[in-house]
């Protein structure tokens, strides 16, 4: 597949599947077509001077991170197989190979249609936004304004898959418009991770020396990206320029109130609260400013909130300093008294946090350690264990301890790289 794409914010006309080949599209029993693709199965015409192939750890992380994503409800990328080819793949060091067969609704993205408009090619953006339309968005296909129509729906799906990053601490890393895609799911999982001690300003990839992708500006990259997706269809949305201009730009207006919307909406629910009131923002925000100061686990302080309200035993080992602070004293009869005005009984309330609040995620020195016993010893035992561990991420059981706990000085993993 074809796709350019601005990366880091610098424009780049042609990048194109290096690594990957899309073998077709199938319709699965449930009559959705699917998308399937090869990662890492030889060169391609955009391999740009790389071997088209993958090492075993980036196919072992996209398969257990993407399989963990939609076990969390997160629109997603799906991993089909993850195949060893016995082959020896050629890095910094020499690596054993591998290829992954992945599935997704679309494999389109904001990049595939800048590589068209970049070339001032409007009837392949037409042809290609007519395809998303027919194929993504059908109900558009009879309205008024189906090009506009088209950029609101993506804009709205970006958006709610944003807000789910968020709700779990999760960081892409690497959010260039070749990565953004059009379906609406977290695509190309390379320098991403979940993050532990919360940091509104954490980075991962260690190709983001500026912090561009932090966890604090994914919502404002998506508007960014989304802004270059307008561009690319403004004739599309009317023949007089300004006019679209203006269309689009009224589309734009509401892009922040959506997505505060949707960000309380998923962060109230982690507390337990399941309407919106003014003020409530403040509370989300204190409790994130709390995590911060304490240096504390995000997922362990969400999902130990609703601990507080069942008087549960929990692991004193991982509990998160958060609890035993002086903010969390002050911050506590707050969210109380706001939770008190909430409709159901504690157990419902309790009932509704755990369903949100996973206790187990995909943490890098567990996906890290997976690859390591993989790559050196041929040994899939504790890859097995973290895929079978990730399947139920919001139960707790003593024996998922080993994957519930935060990683210490000595296994703590501070850099994620692409993998290409």
């Amino acid at each position: 597949m074809a796709y350019a794409g601005h990366q880091f914010g610098h424009f780049v006309p042609e990048l194109g599947d290096g690594r990957a080949t899309l073998l077709g599209e199938l319709t699965d029993q449930n009559g959705v077509q699917k998308d399937i693709q090869l990662k890492g199965s030889g060169l391609t015409r955009y391999s740009r001077g790389g071997d088209g192939r993958s090492s075993l750890g980036p196919v072992i992380r996209e398969y257990l991170v993407s399989e963990a994503m939609n076990k969390l409800q997160i629109p997603t990328t799906r991993a089909l197989a993850a195949v060893s080819t016995g082959e020896t793949v050629y890095r910094e060091i020499d690596l054993p190979g591998a290829v992954l067969t992945r599935v997704a609704l679309s494999h389109v993205r904001i990049g595939t249609f800048e590589y068209f408009s970049h070339r001032q090619d409007l009837s392949a953006v037409k042809q290609l936004a007519d395809y998303c339309i027919d194929r993504l968005y059908p109900t558009l296909k009879n309205t008024d304004a189906p090009y506009l129509g088209f950029l609101e729906s993506v804009m709205d799906r970006q958006i709610r898959l944003i807000t789910k990053w968020l709700s779990v601490g999760f960081i892409h890393g690497v959010m260039n418009t070749d990565n953004c895609s059009i379906s609406g799911e977290t695509i190309d999982f390379g320098p991403c991770a979940f993050m532990e001690k919360f940091n509104p300003n954490q980075v991962f990839s260690a190709i983001d020396q500026q912090g561009r992708y932090a966890y604090s500006n994914q919502a404002k990259i998506l508007l960014w990206n989304l802004m270059r997706f307008a561009e690319t269809l403004l004739l599309l949305i009317d023949k007089n320029q300004d006019k679209a201009v203006e269309k689009a730009q009224l589309v734009f207006e509401r892009y922040w109130d959506t997505f505060t919307e949707e960000w309380s909406k998923v962060m109230l629910k982690k507390m337990g609260i399941t309407s919106v009131k003014k003020g409530d923002d403040s509370l989300v925000h204190e409790f994130l400013d709390g995590m911060t100061s304490t240096q504390s686990d995000f997922t362990l302080s969400f999902r130990y909130l609703s601990h507080q309200l069942s008087n549960t035993p929990f692991t004193e080992s991982i509990k998160p300093p958060l609890f035993t602070s002086d903010f969390f004293k002050n911050w506590e009869p707050k969210w109380k008294a706001r939770l008190a005005l909430e409709k159901g009984n504690q157990k419902n309330k309790i009932e509704l946090m755990n369903s949100v609040n996973p206790i187990v995620i995909p943490r890098n020195h567990l996906i890290e350690k997976a690859i390591q016993e993989a790559q050196t010893s041929g040994d899939y035992s504790f890859m097995k264990q973290l895929n079978k561990c990730f399947e139920t991420p919001f139960e707790y059981t003593q024996d998922s301890l080993e994957f519930i706990s935060p990683a210490t000085d000595e296994n703590e993993v501070t850099r994620t790289f692409c993998g290409t």
